[in-house]
């Protein structure tokens, strides 16, 4: 019988929401799950779990997908570029005035790790965030949201933690998920631990100032790094699985949770998060926000919505300015 793990079971859930909604095809569902987890047997066993009818469950002897490689580039910085698809008032394009943005690179784990990011243009010293995508990896939509936070005077440094495997701009996007997937949550978190450590060597980082966020896949990274890196000083987390309960006890930063109100996967279990968290010193606050589903803050999708996701931005700001 296949067991699924945290991860591989909160994102095949995801993309049967997906699926189920509309949102995805059958193809692309199925070839998602294979390359999460690489056999059909496997990917099989995976989607009758999570309620795919017989009919929808792809044979044991169909082959399995290949990757491809896109070799999609990230918007340059020479020229202002806005986000594709963009919806949000609070979208800060490529090249905006008052900013620098550019690619950098890091040591983590005896390998090189890269990241986008954006800052004030000033010169001077400011908090900073780490920034954790979603299961789609770093995008432009994430490239944005450094760039939103560079606005509001931090350094933000969004990390692509699939730097291993040569970066999320030249992987096929179905193959991500399973990528960050097989990579583990030890390794992502300890690319964050290495991520920390740079930010806080820079010059124009104000030194122990630092939080973290991130949302869906990230937000649960977010959740699993505020039990693993001390020094933060607060977090966000969008929408994300919990933490294991029993390691709740070692979170040390500020940590605030997200959730959509009609996300029942993520929101179901947040009243056993309170609880652990209730007894606990730690500062805390967990916030449903009305009428909305999961990603909702994600204004390239289709779930985006404006108001809320507005409110949490801002909630977030607040959460960061009191806590940073």
């Amino acid at each position: 019988m296949v067991q699924l793990e945290k991860f591989e079971k909160y994102l095949i859930e995801e993309f049967y929401d997906d699926y189920r909604s509309g949102e995805m095809s059958h193809g692309t569902f199925t070839r998602r799950v294979a390359f999460i987890m690489g056999s059909m047997t496997a990917t099989a066993a995976a989607m009758m779990l999570v309620g795919c009818t017989p009919q929808e469950i792809p044979r044991a002897t169909d082959p399995m997908p290949t990757p491809t490689a896109t070799g999609s580039a990230a918007p340059k910085d020479t020229a202002t570029t806005a986000v594709p698809n963009a919806k949000s008032p609070l979208s800060v394009p490529e090249g905006a005035a008052g900013l620098t943005t550019a690619p950098v690179n890091f040591q983590s784990q005896g390998t090189q790790i890269s990241g986008y990011l954006a800052r004030p243009e000033d010169g001077g010293q400011h908090p900073a965030v780490l920034i954790c995508h979603e299961n789609r990896g770093l995008t432009p939509h994430i490239q944005d949201v450094a760039r939103r936070f560079a606005k509001q005077g931090y350094v933000a440094l969004a990390v692509d933690l699939l730097s291993r495997e040569g970066g999320t701009a030249n992987m096929d996007p179905d193959a991500v998920p399973g990528a960050l997937t097989q990579a583990g949550v030890a390794r992502h978190v300890g690319d964050f631990k290495a991520a920390f450590e740079f930010l806080n060597g820079q010059g124009f980082v104000e030194q122990g100032r630092i939080a973290m966020i991130g949302f869906c896949f990230g937000g649960g990274i977010t959740w699993q790094a505020s039990t693993e890196i001390p020094g933060l000083k607060a977090a966000s987390a969008f929408y994300g699985p919990a933490p294991d309960l029993a390691k709740v006890p070692t979170i040390k930063p500020a940590v605030m949770g997200v959730y959509a109100e009609k996300d029942a996967r993520i929101t179901g279990p947040m009243p056993q998060l309170q609880e652990a968290l209730d007894r606990t010193s730690v500062k805390h606050q967990l916030k449903v926000y009305p009428g909305v589903d999961h990603a909702f803050h994600n204004d390239t999708s289709d779930r985006y919505v404006e108001a809320q996701a507005t409110a949490a931005w801002n909630d977030t700001l607040a959460w960061f300015r009191d806590n940073v």
